[in-house]
Formats: C-alpha cells, structure tokens, sequence
C-alpha cells in the first residue's frame, strides 16, 4: 500500500527531449498525487550489462528516500533503470520504446507512431509527452510565433522553401506581430536570413539565449504559433498549449514513422497544416481537441501502479 505521497525517481540522460519528458510527467504526478520528485543523472552511475540482466543495484546515495516509481527517458538510463527493478519495491516505467523486452518494465508509455499495441501495461500516446501545461484561454491581441527546426530524418530540409514559407506569412497577415526563433539544428545560413527579417513587427530571439521556461512564456503571448514539422517534440509542445498551431510544409521522408504521426495530429485536427492557414489565424475559429498527455499518462500510471489495495 502506498503513501499519500509516492517519492518518484526520475532517470534522466540529460538530453533535452528526454529531459522534457520527465518534467511533463513528474509535474502531473506531483499535481495528482502529491509525488516528490528526485532527479538522477544515469551518467553519473555507469552499470555494466551483467547487473542490468540480473537486476543488481549499484550504490545509490543513501540520502535519496525509497521510491514508489522509477521512471527512466533514453537508453542511456536503460541499464541503470534495470539494475533498479529488482533490489527495490519501486515499480519501473520506460518513456519510449525501449531497447530490452517491455516485460522487464512495470509500465512502458511511448507514442503511438512507434507502432506497438496498446496493453494493460503499455500506455501509448498522441504524441510526444512534454511539459507544456494547457492554457486556460488564448490571447486575442495579433501575437504569432514562429518556432523552426533545421534537418531530420523524418522530412527533407529546404532553406529556401521555410524562408519563403515564413516570408509568406509575415506577408499575407500585415497586422500581426511575429516572433521568430530558430534551434540549435536550425542551419546558420537560415539563422543569418532570419535575422534580417527583424523590424518593428518582427523579433527574432536568438535560442542561445532564452531561458528554460521561455517557450512556454512566449506560448502564453501568443494568439497563434507555426512550426517546422521536424521536431515532434516542439509540434507537441505548441499543440499542447492550446495556442492554434499551423505547420509549415515540409516533404516527409520515405517510411518515417514521425511523420505519420504528425498527419494523425492534423487529421484529429489538433494541429493544422500548411494549406489550412485560416484554421490558425482565423479569430472565429472553434475549439479544436484538446491535447495533454502528460496529464493521461500520469492518471494511468496512478491508477496501475500507485493506487491503493494488495499487490
């Protein structure tokens, strides 16, 4: 039987989807169940192969309280994760598709484009999950943002083709105000080219320099947002804030499963595509469905694996 407020451990590679994942999920356990979050670097605990396969814990800083839940986000956190499962009465969650056999986790959440049946252990999602929190109303006032990416596996990467799709909008909508912020894959001849489209309408933030939580402040500003469909990660975070969300039009590659999960976005209508502008911009647009995963899974995980009664 667990305690009112299940301590959860949160394995983490450090890499910023990873990292962003975690968040998403710990806060909504935090906010549902009164979970104390500790956050682990797996780097700092190197575990061999053979005590990941037999479950051997290494030391762990004796400070840290008995977990409930160990969830880990990357393969880097794998072996450590694993290690875990065994020497502690915590029950253990992998984000994304792991590397070893979904039996030897308590729980997998991963997203649906990964292509696994749903389970009675197996969560999957619309989506990445992310730490964006659903807006309780968008803004009215002309704000837009615009958030780009830069090369992938999943799409072919035009320069020319964003430049012009990004010029087009500034364009077609002359009273809107726009922010435009590049990433740290977004190619440096784009970035210049970006640049110089700064004017008394146009601000464009250079991603070194913004703060952890600057998107989803921006977000907060803003009546409408556009992305590059390259990034899951960033397609879900503006879909789930609840701000209109376009994307820019980019070929998919051949076979990329990321890429057919971005149509199942556009398909559901949570996000819009290239040839919809109006969908975004328009101010007598309608709701569209609503998009927090982070927020289900973390019900989901409550309810398997910290809810009340015998083991």
């Amino acid at each position: 039987m667990q305690t009112d407020a299940p301590v959860v451990w949160l394995l983490t590679d450090n890499k910023p989807g990873h990292r962003n994942q975690l968040k998403g999920i710990g806060n909504r356990l935090r906010v549902r169940a009164g979970a104390a979050l500790h956050w682990i670097d797996a780097s700092e605990r190197r575990v061999p192969l053979w005590r990941a396969l037999l479950g051997i814990a290494p030391a762990m800083d004796p400070s840290l309280p008995a977990p409930a839940l160990i969830i880990g986000a990357g393969t880097s956190t794998h072996r450590l994760l694993l290690a875990l499962r065994r020497t502690t009465r915590a029950k253990t969650v992998v984000l994304m598709k792991p590397a070893f056999p979904m039996a030897w986790a308590d729980a997998v959440i991963l997203p649906e484009h990964d292509r696994v049946r749903p389970g009675k252990r197996i969560l999957t999602t619309q989506g990445v999950i992310n730490s964006i929190t659903p807006l309780a109303r968008t803004i009215e006032k002309p704000e837009a943002l615009i958030l780009i990416g830069g090369p992938s596996p999943h799409f072919e990467w035009d320069d020319d083709v964003v430049f012009n799709q990004i010029t087009q909008l500034i364009s077609d909508y002359p009273t809107w105000r726009w922010t435009i912020s590049g990433s740290r894959r977004t190619p440096s001849g784009l970035t210049e080219r970006m640049e110089e489209l700064a004017s008394l309408r146009v601000s464009v933030v250079d991603p070194k320099r913004t703060h952890e939580d600057w998107l989803s402040h921006q977000l907060s500003a803003s009546g409408a947002v556009w992305v590059t469909p390259d990034s899951m990660s960033m397609v879900c975070e503006a879909a789930t804030s609840g701000v209109p969300t376009g994307l820019f039009q980019l070929p998919p590659k051949a076979g990329s499963r990321v890429a057919l999960g971005i149509d199942r976005l556009i398909e559901r209508g949570q996000v819009a595509s290239w040839s919809d502008p109006t969908h975004v911009m328009d101010r007598s647009r309608g709701d569209k469905p609503r998009l927090w995963e982070a927020d289900r899974a973390a019900q989901w995980l409550i309810r398997l694996l910290l809810s009340r009664g015998p083991r």
